[in-house]
This record gives C-alpha cells, structure tokens and sequence, in this order.
C-alpha cells in the first residue's frame, strides 16, 4: 500500500510538470482576420481621403500651433489620463506582486518559555523554573511544477497590458475632446461673424427703408418688417455665445484647469481648423492594429487563458525546496553547538482536490474565454462599423456643404439683384426682404455646415484610433 501511494504521488508530481492549462495563441478565426475587415474602407473612396497612413499626431494635420500646444497640454494635465496613469502603475504593482511568489520565501521566529516541574516539588523551597528558546529560520523555494505560478504571471501581465490599452483610450479621447472644444469655439466666433454680416445688411437695409419712408416713398409697415428681419437675426447671436462659453469651460476643465481659468487667448478664434490635404485614413488592417479596445479586448483574452492553467493547476499538489537553521534548548545553553539543527528537503503541499469543484472552475474559465472571444469580434466589427459610419458621414457632408455654399453665393447674388430693382424703383419691398431673407438663412446654414465639417472630421479621427502614442 505505501508503494502503491508514492506511486500515485510520483505520477501527479509527472503529471503537473508541464504547465497547466493552454497556450496563448491570438484568434485565427476571428472577425479581425477576415479579408474584408483588412481591406480598404468602402466609405472611404472619395477624393477627400487619402489612403495613406494616419499620423499618430493627427491634429497637426490642421496646422495648427495654438491646437497643438493645447492638446500636448491636455494629454500632460488632464484628470482622466492621470488616473488611467495611475491604474497603469497599479497594475504594474500587481506583476511584481504575482512574481514575487516564485522567489525565495523567508520566515523568522523566535520563542521564550518558563518551564517548571511540578512532578518532584522540594518541600519549603520554591522552584524558580528553567527559561527555555527557540529561534528559527526557514527558507523555501517554490518549483512551480504544476506551472500555476507561471500561469499567474501570464494572466497579470496580460491584465496589465489591457490596463495600458484602456490608458491609451483615454488619451485618444482627451485629445479628441479638447480638438473638438478648440474647434467648437472657433466654430461658434465664426458662426457670430456670419450673422453679424446678415445684421449689418439688414440694418443697411432698415435704415434705407427709413429713409425712403420720411421721403414719402416708404411705409411704416415696410420699416416694421426690416425691423422684425434685424432682430430676428440678432436673437440667434445669444445662443452662439453661450456656445462659445461652453467650449471654453470644457477645454479648461480638460487641461486640468477650473473652468473660469480657460485659455483666453483661444477666446477671440474666428477661423474654423481646415485640412490641408485629403483625410489620411489607411485601411481596416491598420484601424485593427491602432485601436487601443481592439488590443484591450484581446488582451483580456490572453489573461483569462492563463486563467485557465491557474484553474487546473490545482489538480496537481504544490511542490518547493526548503530548509531551516534551529537553535533551541535552555537559555544557558544558548550559542552553544550542539543547541543548532539543520534540516533540508522538498516540501509537498496538496489540499486534495474535490474534483468536482475544481472541474467547475476551469469550465468557469473556458467559458470565459469564449466569451471574450465574441466580445472582442464585437469590438472589431464595432470598430470598423463606427469608422465607416464616420466616413461616410463626413463625405455626405462634405457634398451639402458645398450645395449650400454654391446657395450662398446663388442667395447673395439674388440680394443683390433685388436691392438694384427696389432702388429704381422695380420691384417691391417685399421681394427684397424675401431675397435677403434667403440669404440669411443661406448663409446660416453655410456656416453650420462649414462648423459640422470639422466636428465630423474630428469623428472619423476619433473612430480611427489615432492620438494615444506618447511622444518619445
């Protein structure tokens, strides 16, 4: 029978010596590695792309020094990345913690006890008793033959890397953000100088209607609609400047600032951020390797396969090198050699599994995986589905915008045509009004136009990826 059980012993020592569980390897079958997720987006055809790589400092595309010094001050300040920094050096905390379980392990201990004999008592004496130590060292070396300890590093590392991708997200999203709020107040200034246009013509307008009516050419009724059409446009001004206050409290609040310290030199932008150049977007394969959730969710994979071995490695028993120096006996003694042992030896440790239970959880683990896999499929098609959505956005928009810009001038020149005829005297003042209001609402609409243009250029940058690299 002792036979029999160290040969059981020996064959799950055998057993356990290889690693414990599968082998990471990336997803072969797996929406990101399909031909058609690699090959160059279908919304992205049109003239107003390029498909050359993106940069990973996207925004200097706009050639822009005020946008680039405050997006490199964002990514430096903002309260978001510093506590993504912080759970990125967290996890860096929990490596060394999980590593440190193969190293050598150390215990010291000390004891001292008063000993008495009761069992011979002296009569009229007082036994005072014998005082009595023992110090001890003990060392051990875990092997790591069932390869859980390995498996534990593995999946740390992993998790430490998806912690890193998450920080990198959010330094893509900063800088999105604080581009987007540069541009929102740019767009907004730009926004008050086009009504403003439309208000100066109309008060030209307003005070000529005057004129001809103390003339006797005009009527009241004539100088009351010029009026309404003046102060028409002006009621749309407040909302612009609310707009503008907004952007400049959300790019402070983004550079780490309180809201009323906003940069007031990006106050008085009146010139929307434009391209120099057709959008750079690459294609699916290189949206694949940038995408910081795409490198989050497969590297949640690969830490939960180690899971996987750190699960079946309690089937097999915990086997270390140890060994002690003990130096114990009575305190009159204590020095002395022959008060020290010495002992050295393999240690095996196995809390008999319950089968069962341990089977669970390593079905528990290969669920889990499997269910990263569908999220990260998810997260590509996700990914790419977003990016075209984007591109495809933005080249809808980049065709009304024109259409309304060729409106403008269309409306400009029939405001135009319209003052000439109601001045000699050709036309009534009715038409004139309705030419100027069409051009108005022309010109509006050009300039939202010409302010979503940006907002969805900024979209397919976000969609791309670009913007978590650090500068080196």
């Amino acid at each position: 029978m002792i036979r029999h059980g160290a040969s059981l012993v020996a064959l799950a020592l055998l057993a356990g010596c290889a690693t414990a569980g599968p082998d990471y390897a990336p997803p072969e079958h797996s929406a990101a590695t399909t031909p058609a997720a690699n090959a160059a987006f279908a919304s992205g055809q049109g003239a107003e792309f390029s498909q050359a790589e993106l940069p990973d400092r996207w925004w200097r595309l706009y050639d822009d020094p005020q946008l680039d010094g405050l997006v490199e001050q964002a990514l430096a300040a903002n309260a978001n990345i510093r506590a993504a920094d912080a759970n990125l050096r967290k996890a860096d905390a929990v490596v060394r913690e999980t590593a440190g379980q193969k190293a050598l392990n150390t215990a010291l201990g000390a004891k001292g006890d008063l000993e008495r004999d009761y069992s011979t008592p002296s009569a009229g004496t007082t036994m005072p008793g014998v005082l009595t130590y023992n110090l001890g060292l003990t060392l051990s070396y875990p092997l790591d033959l069932n390869g859980k300890i390995r498996r534990a590093i593995e999946s740390s590392l992993a998790d430490r890397e998806a912690v890193e991708a998450a920080r990198d997200a959010v330094r893509i999203s900063v800088a999105a953000a604080t581009t987007k709020a540069y541009a929102d107040v740019c767009a907004a200034n730009y926004q008050i100088a086009t009504v403003q246009k439309v208000i100066t013509l109309q008060r030209q307008t307003l005070d000529a209607t005057g004129r001809l009516q103390r003339g006797g050419r005009g009527t009241a009724f004539d100088v009351s609609r010029a009026r309404t059409a003046v102060e028409s446009s002006e009621a749309s001004l407040p909302g612009f400047y609310a707009k503008r206050q907004s952007a400049l409290y959300l790019l402070a609040t983004l550079l780490g600032k309180a809201p009323a310290e906003y940069p007031r030199e990006v106050e008085s932008c009146t010139t929307l951020p434009r391209l120099s150049q057709p959008m750079p977007i690459g294609d699916g394969a290189a949206l694949i390797r940038r995408r910081p959730d795409i490198r989050q969710a497969e590297r949640t994979i690969a830490g939960d396969t180690a899971r996987i071995g750190v699960a079946t490695a309690d089937l097999y028993p915990t086997v270390s090198i140890g060994g002690g120096l003990i130096n114990s006996g009575r305190l009159e003694n204590f020095g002395k050699t022959h008060s020290f042992g010495f002992s050295l030896g393999p240690l095996l440790s196995w809390s008999f599994p319950n089968r069962p239970i341990v089977k669970a959880r390593i079905e528990a683990a290969n669920a889990q995986v499997e269910a990263d896999l569908a999220k990260f499929d998810q997260t590509v098609l996700d990914a790419l589905r977003g990016t075209e959505t984007a591109l495809e956005t933005y080249a809808r928009d980049t065709d009304r915008a024109a259409a309304l810009g060729r409106a403008s001038d269309s409306a400009g020149l029939s405001a135009q045509q319209a003052g000439k005829l109601f001045r000699f005297g050709r036309s009534d003042f009715l038409n004139l009004l309705s030419a100027q209001g069409a051009l108005a609402t022309a010109q509006v609409n050009h300039a939202a136009a010409e302010t979503a243009l940006v907002d969805d250029q900024i979209a397919v940058f976000l969609a791309l990826g670009g913007g978590w690299q650090k500068a080196e």
